[in-house]
């Protein structure tokens, strides 16, 4: 029950952004492209939710990925998508919450 509990409120081990970057991983920031032209995390890419499935082929499986957006809302979808494809993703929420946590 408990690990059904950390699973629905995202509170497992805290992952280490910084750690995951440093290791090769993608930041995919599926917002569209008006909102990543507003303001996004450099060397970010800009892969909008509804264009995912379309561009599966910029993204290697060898490395993590990381999704953000405007709020956690497409970011997890688009995680839920791309670890059904077979990445390894994380969901870094916000994009602003991102920036902050990585410090660029």
């Amino acid at each position: 029950m408990i690990n059904l509990l950390k699973k629905i409120f995202n509170l497992g081990p805290k992952v280490d952004y910084n750690e995951l970057i440093a290791a090769g991983a993608v930041i995919v920031d599926v917002r569209t492209k008006g909102e990543f032209d507003s303001g996004h995390i450099k060397g970010a890419i800009n892969l909008p939710l509804q264009t995912l499935e379309q561009n599966l082929g910029k993204l290697k499986k060898d490395k993590p990925v990381i999704t953000c957006c405007a709020s956690g809302m497409r970011s997890s979808s688009a995680r839920g998508f791309l670890k059904s494809k077979g990445y390894e993703v994380y969901n870094g929420g916000s994009w602003v919450s991102l920036k902050n946590k990585i410090g660029k």
